[in-house]
Formats: structure tokens, C-alpha cells, sequence
């Protein structure tokens, strides 16, 4: 342990620890901008600079360890000089019209700079411009980019493609798309884990909202919703609702409130998805001797992206069965349209998702198998759900809980964990557990694919099957995991893959905090929800077996096919924009 004085506090922590660090652990704040720990501690943007007794320049606390007897001062005269020039000098080349910036009340530049007491910048204005692809699901503003590195550090070291980079020297240094492609050329999996860790609001996801209110206000059009497993643990959020009240009942009632003609669960085509990938993966058991394992899970976008442009070849893997979003708006569009017996070209389909890769595979061309234009219209993330509750004026805290329509708002507590790393393996395999024993296991029975590391591996016992599955999330423990397959060191017959580390609940569409991961408290909220259903097991969802009955048939029917599964291989990396 190393004894030292941090603002006259004489505090007590362990050798090794940061200036930063001891200072958190003790309570005593030291403003940052580029600091990611174990991921960007470079101190780059020199705002967490301290004064030490007994060294003439300030150091920079984020990557300077503690020594013994070190008296520092966090806030001294000569402390907060700098730091109010370190800020006014960043300002100057930062696009400050935060009133019309989507980070505006949630910027961590803005709140030191306010909490520095900057009304004006003494420099004079110098932004950097360039272009960039219109229509992009990602979008990167220039003018706002603080050079913290996090992007290329976050989509270096955890996601593993390297799609960011410095580009330019001196003081004409940016950050820009690597190799001098543009966004559209590059392996970008639009996982979105660069704009959930930008401070600023310099990354952010295509703003779609326009394109819903319009919908909303045009008399001729039905605009039906879904809202997916994760954006009920955490759209309550940036609203400053606490998460147990901020239930999926009463997003339902600010949705309604909204306008929206019909609002459903993500969670039944996730249970639809069960009941087709469950029942393909079955099939391939029975048909070893030709076929490859293991087989890839297929409802991740950024997933299929990635598996697109690194490793093409095991493309064939991937289960043929679409993401339940587009399960989802196949289903609105031809078995609901016949419900409410309506022409399907009137249906306008909106998902809320947790993601940014949504908004490219609802693009995707073959995404529009039930004959109506797209099957999924318009795609917005937890994040502009949020925006638009707060444009209508709405305060859901008031708002008394209401109830999902039906029959698409009925679903599983297995569909809810979809949300978190390791759930859609479970809720396979209670499923499958079924489908060959005819009996349900304990709902629990499969627990051991839960948890935050980024790579999991278990066995089960599946009627005198021995089957070996995997969970990944994050693309680098992704890419980790393929690349032992490949060369053999571990063998499985089921992998489920994420792009997102947590998996949907730590998604690049979900709210931000910054400096803190928060899917593993918002799984906890998913397992909660999966604890306290009634419904556990994606087979026993009344409204699948009647939209079996009724319509499909069957899983892996004719009509099964044609609008529940796809062929990746024909999805086109580069989309309509």
C-alpha cells in the first residue's frame, strides 16, 4: 500500500494505482475527456492534469501512478489555468452549437467546460471539414471531434477492425476512417461502440425520427411498433427515470400517446425465432455426416457483417433464420395485414432497437419478402425513442402503465433475455430441450451460458446428445473464438455471437453514460423480467402456436421460409443510401 496526500486528504491505496484512480477511489473528482481505463490512458486531452509538491510541471493523472508520500493538488490556482486553456484551446477547434447537437446535456466537453465557468473562447475558431457519406447509418461529424482517440481505441483493442485512425500530422491531425477509404468501403460492422464511447457528440447514429412523425401524421398510413428485449432495461434512462419504473408497460403508454396505431413486442418473433432456428439446428444434428459445424446464431447485423467481410467462407454457418426484427416486420405485413384485413402497402413497420446495425439490415434488399416495399420501414435506436418522447412533451413518469396490443404483443420470458450475451443460446436450448424429449426442462437448466465474460463455452446433456455450445460478444472475442475453431483448438456444435460487448443491452443504439458499461445491470433487469413470467418457454407462446396454426404451418414450412429465413450471402454490404 502507498500512504500519499491528495488535497490535503491523506488517503491510503494500493501500489500501482493512478493518480486518477486513487483520486476516484477517495471521492475526489478530476475532470477527464480521453480517458477509457484499461482502454485509453494516454492523456491525450491533458484536462486531468494535477500538481505534485515538489515538480515544477503538471502531470497528467490518468496514466501517472502513485508514489509514496506524494502530496497532489487536484484544483490549485495553477490546476485550473491550465485546465480552463487546455478547454478553451480544444473549444476552438470544436463545433460549440450545442443546442443543435444530439450529446447537448449529456457531453462530458460541455460540463467541464461549464463547470470551468467558460463563457467565451479567447482563440480564435479553427474546424476541421470533410465529408461524409450522406445517408450512412453511422455518421461522423468533423467539426465536433475532440482527437480523445477513443474510437480507435474502443474499435482497436475491443472490437478488433480497426476502422479508425489518425490521419494528417501537426496541427492538422484528425481522426478519420483508416487507409483513406471511405466509410462505406471499410469492414465497418456498425456495432456503434465508437459512438457510445465518443465524449462528444462527434459520432452518432443516423437521426430517423422526421421520417416516424411524418409517418405518424399521415391519416392514410397504420404505423405499427415493436420495441425489442434491451430497450426495456434501459430507455428510461436519459429521461432520468428510475429503471423500475421505467417498465416496457409504461413506454407502451408514451408510445400510444405518441400516435402509434399498434404496438407489439420484439419478443414474439423472438420466441418465432426459437421455434425456427431451434428446429434448424435439430435438423442439422440429424444430418451430421453432411453438414458443418458449429452453427452460427443469425440475429446480430454487426455479426453477420463481420463474419461477411473477415471470414466469408463460413458464411454457409449462419442459421438461415432472420433477426426477430425482421421476423417481425415480415410477419406484420402479410399474417397481421391479414388480420386486420388491410392492404399491407398502408402498414408502416417501425422497430425501436438497441442497435445501429438495424438501421442497415432493415435496408438490406431481399429484407422484403411479404410483397409491401421493406418489410421494416424505419429503424430508430433507444436513443432517438428518447428524443422523440421529450419533442412530443411527453412525461412518462406520470404516465399509467398500459398494455401491449394483441396477438403480437404476447411473449416468452425466453424471448426477453435475447437482450443479454448467452440468451438466445439459452432459449434455444430450452426449446430444444423440448422438441426431442417432448418435456420441459427446468427453465434454469441452461444458466450456465449467463455471464459478462466475452467468451463462455458449456456443455449439456440433450437427451444422450452431448452438445458443445459457445457465447461471444464483442467482435475481438469474436474473431478469438473463430480463429481457435479454424485452427482446431476447441470444437462446438452451437456458437451464439453478438457484435456488442453484453451483448443487444450494451448495444451502440442504447443510452450513454459516460465512463460506465451498463449491460450487465440491464441483463439483470432482462433475467429479472424472464424470472417473473409466466411464460418461460418459446413453444408455449399461445400466439406463435395460433400464428402456426393459422398461417405458417409449421417451422421450416414452405411458408416458414420464405418469410422468416434469408440467404446472407445476399445481403449487400453497401446498401441504398
Amino acid at each position: 500500500m502507498v500512504n500519499l496526500t491528495i488535497d490535503n486528504k491523506k488517503i491510503k491505496v494500493p501500489e500501482g494505482t493512478t493518480i486518477l484512480q486513487a483520486a476516484e477511489i477517495n471521492n475526489i473528482p478530476i475532470p477527464h475527456l480521453c480517458y477509457l481505463e484499461d482502454l485509453n490512458e494516454i492523456g491525450a486531452c491533458r484536462i486531468c492534469a494535477v500538481e505534485i509538491e515538489g515538480i515544477n510541471r503538471l502531470v497528467t493523472a490518468c496514466n501517472n501512478v502513485v508514489e509514496e508520500g506524494m502530496v497532489v493538488y487536484t484544483n490549485s490556482p495553477k490546476v485550473r489555468e491550465t485546465r480552463r486553456v487546455n478547454v478553451e484551446l480544444i473549444l476552438s477547434q470544436h463545433d460549440a452549437r450545442c443546442a443543435a447537437c444530439v450529446r447537448s446535456g449529456n457531453c462530458s466537453l460541455q460540463k467541464v467546460a461549464n463547470d470551468l465557468g467558460i463563457i467565451d473562447i479567447p482563440y480564435k475558431e479553427d474546424l476541421p471539414h470533410a465529408i461524409w457519406t450522406e445517408g450512412f447509418p453511422l455518421v461522423r461529424d468533423y467539426e465536433k471531434c475532440i482527437k480523445c482517440m477513443r474510437c480507435i481505441q474502443v474499435c482497436d483493442k475491443v472490437q478488433g477492425l480497426h476502422i479508425w485512425d489518425i490521419s494528417k500530422t501537426g496541427s492538422r491531425t484528425n481522426v478519420d476512417v483508416s487507409y483513406n477509404r471511405k466509410i462505406e468501403e471499410s469492414d465497418c460492422a456498425l456495432c456503434g461502440q465508437c459512438i457510445t464511447h465518443c465524449p462528444v457528440g462527434a459520432l452518432r447514429e443516423r437521426d430517423d425520427t422526421q421520417k416516424v412523425f411524418d409517418a405518424l401524421a399521415d391519416k392514410d398510413k397504420i404505423v405499427i411498433v415493436q420495441i425489442a428485449p434491451a430497450v426495456r432495461a434501459a430507455w428510461g434512462e436519459d429521461l432520468g427515470i428510475p429503471r423500475e419504473f421505467a417498465t416496457v408497460k409504461r413506454l407502451v403508454a408514451a408510445l400510444r400517446k405518441m400516435g402509434f396505431d399498434y404496438i407489439f413486442d420484439t419478443n414474439f418473433s423472438a420466441d418465432l425465432t426459437i421455434m425456427e432456428e431451434g428446429s434448424e439446428f435439430l435438423e442439422k444434428l440429424k444430418n451430421q455426416e453432411n453438414e458443418k459445424f458449429p452453427m452460427f446464431t443469425s440475429c446480430c447485423p454487426g455479426w453477420i457483417r463481420f463474419i461477411k467481410s473477415q471470414y466469408p467462407d463460413m458464411v454457409d454457418q449462419l442459421s438461415t433464420a432472420k433477426s426477430p426484427q425482421q421476423m417481425f416486420g415480415a410477419i406484420v405485413k402479410s399474417y397481421y395485414a391479414e388480420l386486420l384485413k388491410v392492404d399491407p402497402s398502408k402498414i408502416f413497420s417501425v422497430s425501436i432497437m438497441p442497435c445501429v446495425a438495424k438501421k442497415y439490415e432493415c435496408q438490406v434488399s431481399v429484407m422484403n419478402d411479404a410483397g409491401a416495399g421493406q418489410d421494416v420501414d424505419v429503424v430508430l435506436t433507444t436513443r432517438e425513442v428518447e428524443r422523440m418522447i421529450r419533442a412530443e412533451h411527453i412525461l412518462p413518469q406520470y404516465l399509467e402503465e398500459e398494455e401491449f396490443d394483441t396477438p403480437l404483443g404476447i411473449s416468452s420470458g425466453a424471448a426477453v433475455i435475447f437482450g443479454a450475451t448467452g440468451g438466445v443460446m439459452e432459449a434455444a436450448l430450452r426449446t430444444a430441450y423440448y422438441l426431442v424429449t417432448n418435456e420441459n426442462p427446468d427453465p434454469d437448466a441452461f444458466k450456465e451460458v449467463r455471464g459478462r465474460e466475452g467468451w463462455k463455452e458449456a456443455s449439456f446433456d440433450l437427451a444422450g446428445i452431448n452438445l458443445k455450445v459457445a457465447v461471444a460478444s464483442g467482435l475481438g472475442n469474436a474473431r478469438r473464438l473463430i480463429e481457435a475453431l479454424r485452427k482446431g483448438i476447441v470444437e462446438y456444435d452451437f456458437v451464439e455471437i453478438m457484435a456488442c460487448p453484453g451483448g443487444c443491452a450494451g448495444g451502440g443504439g442504447q443510452p450513454i453514460e459516460d465512463g460506465k458499461e451498463l449491460a450487465g445491470e440491464r441483463a439483470e433487469v432482462l433475467y429479472g423480467l424472464d424470472k417473473i413470467n409466466d411464460l418461460r418457454f418459446s413453444h408455449e407462446n399461445p400466439s406463435v402456436i395460433k400464428c402456426y396454426e393459422n398461417y405458417l404451418q409449421r417451422p421450416l414450412s414452405h411458408r416458414s421460409h420464405k418469410l422468416l429465413h434469408t440467404d446472407q450471402h445476399l445481403w449487400d454490404m453497401n446498401i441504398r443510401l
